[in-house]
């Protein structure tokens, strides 16, 4: 072997061995990421996705709900209200 393939020989054994485990962390990168979509096709296949209906009754009860304790949470801050300052015109402060 001559010098200079020596040489050229060397240099790619250099260069290739502190790439190497470059090239295979971003490989198993990308067959994990593949590995992982596949993975989450099988699973939403097997979603059951509620129908229209569902989902407008819910939305109804969800809405109904909220408005519920938006009305009772503003009655309850109203009575506090009113007790504090019934308590600080008792003591005139």
């Amino acid at each position: 072997m001559g010098m200079a393939t020596r040489a050229v020989k060397m240099n790619d054994e250099s260069q290739g061995g502190s790439n190497l485990p470059l090239v295979n962390k971003v490989t198993g990168s990308i067959d994990s990421s593949r590995e992982f979509l596949h993975d989450v096709r099988v699973e939403m296949k097997q979603v059951t996705w509620p129908n229209r209906e569902d989902v407008i009754n819910t939305t109804g009860v969800v809405i109904a709900t909220v408005a519920f304790f938006g009305v009772f949470l503003a009655i309850v801050e109203w009575i506090a209200q009113k007790g504090l300052d019934q308590l600080l015109h008792f003591f005139h402060v």
